[in-house]
């Protein structure tokens, strides 16, 4: 039987690669795991347990996707990120810094049971979920 444990990776397609790149580094403290040759195309950074793929949109992978993401018609609602506790206003105030819009914090449901989170986007629009571990 197939029991799903976490999420693996999930691959996000750019047309602004520096600077999905240094968000996900700068801002939500990944690291870069493994990058390809620039024809192929493909940044991997550590969150946690899990791999965000960073795919330019031009490279020989990209263009596998088809067009570039755009402001209409996104593949993607969002994604949620599993955080270490931490405190809500030094979150915020870390968003803040590297002036990075959130929402309220609201009570919501995932795969760890009900716990509070926020939304942010990235530079190219896709929106993220940031829930705090339930220890």
């Amino acid at each position: 039987m197939l029991n799903v444990v976490a999420i693996d990776h999930i691959v996000l397609r750019t047309e602004k690669r520096a600077q999905m790149i240094a968000f996900y580094t700068q801002v939500l403290n990944c690291l870069i795991e493994r990058e390809t040759s620039p024809e192929l195309g493909l940044t991997q950074l550590r969150a946690g347990s899990a791999l965000i793929d960073i795919v330019d949109v031009d490279s020989t992978l990209g263009k596998l996707g088809g067009k570039a993401p755009a402001n209409t018609g996104n593949n993607l609602d969002h994604f949620c990120l599993q955080i270490e506790p931490i405190c809500e206003e030094k979150l915020v105030e870390h968003l803040k810094k590297w002036h990075v819009d959130a929402s309220e914090f609201e009570q919501r449901y995932g795969a760890q049971g009900f716990g509070r989170s926020i939304y942010i986007q990235d530079p190219d629009g896709n929106t993220i979920e940031l829930k705090c571990s339930i220890k």
